[in-house]
């Protein structure tokens, strides 16, 4: 971050969040101390606005890697990708995901006070 580059995601949430979501949140404060830009967005509202239903990280809107997950929510595999019309798709989706979402530390303080 200090050099320039951008680092930012959208984390798609359930309502109310798992405990696997509560702690990737709690957790999220070293990574935007280090300058990531970490977003939420409820799956509620990813469905409604027709993002996909698996996690990919886009890497320079070149590079695409798409995460095999299974039902105990453990990652099986990764596929990588620079295929044109992954990679505009993952382009759309973070575009669309981006306006949508709202700061993670603004979700967090909410979540906290919830508990």
């Amino acid at each position: 971050a200090a050099q320039g580059a951008r680092f930012s995601r959208v984390r798609i949430v359930d309502d109310p969040p798992t405990d696997g979501q509560r702690f990737l949140m709690a957790a999220a404060s070293s990574n935007i101390a280090a300058g990531e830009d970490i977003r939420v967005l409820s799956r509620y509202v990813a469905e409604t606005a027709g993002l996909p239903d698996y996690d990919f990280w886009l890497f320079d809107s070149r590079l695409v890697a798409r995460f095999h997950i299974d039902e105990t929510d453990t990652t099986v595999g990764i596929e990588i990708t620079e295929d044109p019309a992954d990679v505009l798709a993952a382009c759309r989706a973070r575009d669309t995901a981006w306006p949508l979402a709202t700061p993670s530390a603004t979700v967090w303080a909410q979540v906290r006070s919830s508990a």
